[in-house]
């Protein structure tokens, strides 16, 4: 569920978020502060702070505009002292606290070794463990062991409002996950990140801006719940403490919005080196942009170019997946890995998913390598090649290029393809063991030349009819009954321009969530107990059926009229003979031949004579179209 590189950085993260809080690990007891004769600045060194998996060091420390003595402050910082950090952080008032240089060295998970180092920290207008301004000159970040070696830098850090006391009860207070949410931070922003590991990928990132961070206390606060999920993925560990600490930071995380800017991710994979770019990714809880939007994306390796305006993610929720851990915590027997079941119930509640301006610029075709012209001239007359060598020999010399030669070909290379989409949506009901109740799919000016789709079934055949370069909208909306076990395709619809329009709607019978298990028994399930309930098609033509036309009177050298009579007597005659010549037969025969004699609009509509409908398999063994025919109450109309 988690990457290893991932983890470490998630454990390292918060590590940090506690190493700066001990900025502020300054205040004296109220009567030491009291004593005070006056305001000072009081320095002490050499301060070293173990916190779990993490070793804080600051070579040197000052506060300055402080009533604390060097001797207070040298206490506090005791890893040892029996006050818990909460309470001395709500007492702390100073003007600042300065360290140079800051160090923080993680160990774990595994083998991973990772160091921070931070320059300039200051945090200033301490008042009662609150900081106004907490700012950090940059950082540089290494590890030199495990997995996941790497080295990076951060530009300047700066954070406001952030509440000392807050984040050391987060961090190291169990609670019950049901309490107030505590904002730690008022803003936070990190500019020019930069990492890069060894296998040759690197990350940057121009800016990252949170505001309104902070969450809930939870029982093995959230240290212990970053070590537990951090070191739960080993394969042998009982899942139940991983799922518990994980659904508690999910639950408990509160986060007003978060922005980053300026996405690069680079990789030197041996196939060609790709690039990955984000202009802009932000999260909004609340409001009408609430949810998440990514805006200009690209996708760059060799001659491949992607790019999409933006991606916007409306509607989501966790709370599906919350739900599903707390069920996997509470088993009274563990396991150490997910099923397909869970992992399918682990999906976050998905509103509405937008995609606008994708374009897509393929690699162009290889030209292949031609020949150079043979010299078609007749050998001088008495002269012989010798043997092994051609009839020209070196004493001739080679005719001149003649420039502006009329019978020379120029090839201009091949435009490279290109795929465009005006807008794509996707749209999802409420979730049902991990599989939504309804799913609406849209996608708006979907471009392409038409050759891409050579040899497709019937789209293939656009560029013989004359198509060059396609515009498609496609339309499709299902909803799933679990109840009834019916699955309604309200609509599935293709259109072209130029083209038509062909839709189809109607009721499958026999079909629950299991269907879309992903498992090959559930599947082929479907072909026992599925059934076909209604079907609505719709033609509409609007100039493919003139192409058609024309290409095949072409091929059969017959006028368009003439062929248009035998295709017109073919489905009056033909088609009712090939359905069992019922009733039914003829109406559709009748339909498709007033089709043809003006294309315009065919809309067929058919329902089972039977409440259940006809089955899969009845359909897959029947004889003969008129078995199926007769099963049916069939309506056909043209225009």
């Amino acid at each position: 569920m988690n990457h290893p590189k991932a983890r470490l950085r998630l454990r390292s993260a918060w590590a940090t978020a506690a190493m700066l809080a001990l900025l502020g690990l300054a205040p004296a007891p109220l009567a030491a502060q009291e004593g005070a004769a006056a305001v000072q600045d009081v320095t002490v060194s050499d301060v070293v702070i173990p916190l779990g998996g993490t070793l804080l060091r600051a070579p040197k420390l000052t506060a300055s505009g402080t009533r604390l003595s060097k001797e207070d402050l040298a206490a506090i910082l005791r890893p040892d002292s029996s006050v818990p950090w909460e309470q001395r952080l709500a007492r702390l008032d100073a003007g600042s606290l300065t360290v140079p240089v800051l160090t923080s060295e993680n160990a774990g998970p595994g083998d991973n070794r990772q160091t921070v180092t931070y320059r300039d920290v200051v945090a200033r207008d301490i008042r009662a463990g609150r900081v106004g301004e907490l700012t950090a000159a940059g950082a540089t970040v290494s590890s030199v062991a495990g997995p996941n070696r790497g080295s990076g830098t951060y530009g300047q850090v700066r954070a406001t409002d952030l509440d000392l006391a807050a984040l050391s009860r987060l961090y190291t207070v169990p609670g019950d996950g049901k309490g107030p949410v505590q904002r730690v931070y008022g803003t936070i922003q990190v500019s020019d990140v930069t990492y890069s590991d060894a296998r040759g990928t690197t990350v940057k990132i121009a800016r990252l801006d949170g505001r309104d961070l902070g969450g809930r206390q939870v029982p093995d606060g959230w240290g212990g719940a970053f070590a537990i999920v951090a070191n739960g993925f080993d394969g042998t560990s009982d899942r139940r403490p991983l799922a518990a600490a994980a659904a508690d930071l999910i639950d408990a995380t509160s986060v007003g919005s978060l922005e980053m800017q300026g996405l690069s991710v680079s990789d030197t994979d041996p196939k060609g080196p790709v690039l990955f770019e984000i202009g802009r990714a932000a999260y909004t809880s609340a409001g009408s942009e609430g949810g998440t939007t990514l805006d200009n994306l690209s996708m760059t390796r060799g001659a491949l170019r992607i790019h999409v305006g933006r991606v916007a993610a409306l509607g989501t929720s966790l709370a599906p997946t919350v739900a599903t851990l707390q069920g996997i915590a509470a088993e009274p027997t563990g396991g150490t890995d997910f099923s397909d079941v869970e992992l399918r119930r682990l999906t976050p509640k998905l509103g509405t998913l937008t995609l606008t301006d994708l374009s897509i610029d393929l690699p162009p075709e290889a030209e292949p390598e031609r020949a150079p012209p043979r010299d078609v001239r007749p050998p001088v007359r008495g002269a012989l090649p010798e043997p092994g060598r051609s009839a020209r020999t070196p004493e001739q010399p080679r005719p001149a290029d003649k420039t502006g030669d009329p019978l020379a070909v120029t090839v201009s290379p091949r435009p490279a393809p290109r795929i465009g989409l005006r807008e794509a949506a996707l749209a999802f009901g409420p979730m049902t063991e991990g599989v939504p109740s309804a799913t609406r799919i849209s996608l708006t000016g979907l471009s392409m030349p038409a050759d891409l789709l050579a040899g497709a079934p019937l789209v293939g055949l656009l560029p013989a009819y004359g198509y060059r370069d396609l515009d498609l909208n496609l339309v499709a909306d299902a909803s799933l009954d679990e109840k009834a076990r019916d699955l309604a395709l309200r609509e599935v619809t293709i259109s072209g321009r130029d083209i038509g329009t062909v839709r189809l709607s109607g009721t499958l019978g026999g079909i629950g969530p299991e269907l879309f298990s992903g498992t090959l028994p559930a599947a082929t399930m479907v072909m026992f107990s599925g059934s076909a309930k209604t079907l609505d098609l719709t033609v509409e033509n609007a100039g493919l059926f003139e192409r058609f036309l024309a290409a095949q009177s072409k091929d059969l050298s017959l006028k368009p009229d003439e062929l248009r009579k035998e295709y017109v007597t073919a489905s009056l005659l033909g088609v009712p003979i090939i359905l069992g010549n019922s009733a039914a037969a003829k109406g559709i025969g009748a339909a498709m031949g007033q089709f043809v004699m003006k294309p315009g609009k065919l809309v067929v509509h058919a329902k089972s004579k039977e409440p259940a409908g006809i089955g899969f398999i009845d359909l897959g063994a029947a004889r003969s179209p008129a078995a199926v025919l007769d099963r049916l109450e069939v309506e056909a109309k043209a225009n």
